[in-house]
């Protein structure tokens, strides 16, 4: 999908240092805006129901999705798969300012695997299915990052995902877009209780307030 490349730097604007990592041309995460990421996991825990849970994470980008969700007491066992076995590598050598807390806790495990090419598979028989899955991988439904993963963001996708979820579980996805509503009827065409919260943040290098968005839906199965 293009050059993987790490990277810390000083930002002026803020006068600390950050980290940022880059795919090719794409920019897909800073440790400068990390309130969205974050809300991922609080918006989606906060609905999930009962303890001993278990958590899907896609994408580890710099983990700060991932390590909200450890934060909730409930959470007995963290998965997080990404496609870029540099990304875990960095994390296992604990080059984040998070990835001591990440792999350290004994609630998670680091997978290399495609996370979109997981979810079309078929769940074994055994599995009980995730009480949550949190992704947080391309820019938007709209706007991927590799053309593969359009699929998931249909209701045929969605469907796929949704096998993977115990019953009553919660899908929740970060986007980088306003709400979609496309992609919401496509989200209410399989989910319950489907919402898009628009999450706001401070942008110090603009002086101004962006925004983001997470989805989150229950499983009607």
């Amino acid at each position: 999908m293009g050059d993987l490349m790490l990277r810390r730097r000083t930002e002026p604007a803020v006068g600390q240092e950050i980290y940022e990592v880059k795919l090719g041309d794409e920019y897909l995460m800073s440790s400068l805006f990390t309130v969205a990421e974050e809300a991922l996991a609080t918006l989606g825990l906060a609905v999930t129901e009962g303890d001993e849970l278990t958590v899907l994470v896609g994408g580890l980008g710099l983990g700060y999705t991932a390590v909200t969700a450890l934060r909730d007491e409930r959470v007995a066992a963290l998965t997080v798969v990404d496609r870029l076995g540099t990304v875990i590598n960095w994390h296992e050598r604990k080059l984040l300012p998070v990835s001591a807390e990440l792999v350290d806790d004994e609630r998670t495990s680091l997978v290399e695997d495609d996370f979109f090419a997981l979810m079309r598979t078929t769940p074994a028989e055994s599995a009980g299915g995730y009480s949550a899955i949190l992704l947080d991988v391309d820019h938007s439904p709209r706007h991927q990052l590799d053309p593969t993963h359009a699929d998931l963001y249909t209701a045929d996708g969605l469907r796929a995902l949704d096998r993977h979820l115990a019953s009553r579980g919660i899908f929740a996805l970060w986007s980088d877009d306003p709400p979609d509503d496309d992609f919401m009827v496509n989200l209410n065409a399989v989910f319950d209780d489907a919402a898009a919260h628009v999450v706001d943040f401070d942008n110090p290098v603009t002086g101004g307030v962006s925004s983001n968005t997470v989805y989150v839906a229950r499983s009607r199965r």
